[in-house]
């Protein structure tokens, strides 16, 4: 099993951007623990944020794990976490080939779903905790539910595409990466970041920040961290539908207004295939990448979700 090094977060070229707002900075600077743990040979890195409270206390907090998109990391969700540490135990996982965690000779949804499955377990985020993926993380997350979802407390599945027949003619072809690269400098890689599926994005210091824990240094100069293999057509080739039908688990759906792979109709498709007692809720002003976005927003429904996930039994939209 390969032996990884915790990240050194304190190096020059991780700092945040000074043109951030405070609540960002104040976010991103918050006590986090790296940490580790071995699934089916492969390590697997993820993150815990925990208020500074007596063992007691935490202990009886409920759970809630993030789940990042296809070739990201746990440092996606480094700005959203904190604003639930008063209330959970709070984890972000590096999915195997991507962000910290190790490399594996073949990837499944299968094996990524007992990741997670281990997390949970390793964080020790108790009984019934929530999982939340974004993107190809929800898709994952579809997968978990259907596997293991009688052992948590409910998902939230965020902007990943389900695409029922009449979509598909008409879907946005998904870039598939063949070739590791590798960049000279720090600075060059950092200048050939792109958010995947493409989209702009107004808070550049969100960008910045991610792109920033993005690359590492080898041998063979900086390259991104997600292993290439991982990036695979494959990756998409499951029936999530069934998976997404068969969740055994409360489950939930944010969409963003301007996704460009989650349309109208995707949407009422998934929510038709989630059930009547699955809400959605829509965030207004966003693209498929929400809490890059939105991320005050994305916080807020959330938290809505997690207060009274009955509430409201369809569609909210969030400005």
């Amino acid at each position: 099993m390969q032996k990884l090094n915790p990240p050194d977060w304190n190096l020059d070229h991780l700092q945040v951007d000074d043109s951030a707002p405070e609540w960002f900075k104040t976010a991103v600077n918050t006590s986090v623990r790296s940490n580790y743990v071995a699934v089916n040979g492969c390590t697997i890195h993820y993150l815990t944020w925990e208020e500074p409270a007596s063992s007691l206390q935490s202990q009886k907090k409920p759970g809630l794990l993030f789940v990042h998109g296809g070739g990201a990391h746990a440092n996606w969700w480094r700005f959203i976490a904190p604003s639930f540490m008063s209330d959970y135990k709070v984890a972000a996982i590096d999915l195997s080939g991507m962000g910290d965690s190790g490399k594996r000779e073949k990837y499944s949804a299968a094996l990524r779903a007992e990741e997670i499955l281990h997390v949970l377990k390793a964080a020790e985020l108790g009984p019934k905790p929530i999982v939340i993926g974004h993107s190809f993380g929800g898709l994952m997350t579809m997968r978990f539910g259907a596997d293991f979802g009688e052992k948590i407390g409910g998902a939230i599945i965020v902007d990943s595409p389900v695409l029922p027949e009449s979509e598909k003619a008409s879907e946005v072809p998904r870039r598939v990466l063949s070739v590791q690269r590798y960049y000279p400098t720090f600075k060059i890689g950092l200048e050939r970041f792109r958010l995947l599926p493409a989209q702009e994005c107004k808070n550049t210091f969100i960008v910045d920040f991610i792109a920033r824990h993005s690359l590492i240094e080898t041998d063979m100069g900086w390259t991104w961290k997600f292993d290439v293999k991982a990036m695979g057509a494959n990756r998409w080739s499951e029936p999530f539908h069934e998976h997404l039908a068969k969740m055994k688990c409360p489950s939930a759906l944010i969409v963003a207004e301007n996704s460009g792979i989650v349309s109208a109709v995707t949407a009422d498709y998934m929510s038709d295939l989630m059930g009547p007692e699955s809400p959605m809720i829509k965030i207004k002003n966003s693209h498929h990448h929400i809490m890059l976005d939105q991320p005050l927003s994305f916080i807020e429904a959330v938290n809505d979700l997690l207060a009274d996930w009955g509430k409201f039994k369809h569609i909210k939209e969030i400005v």
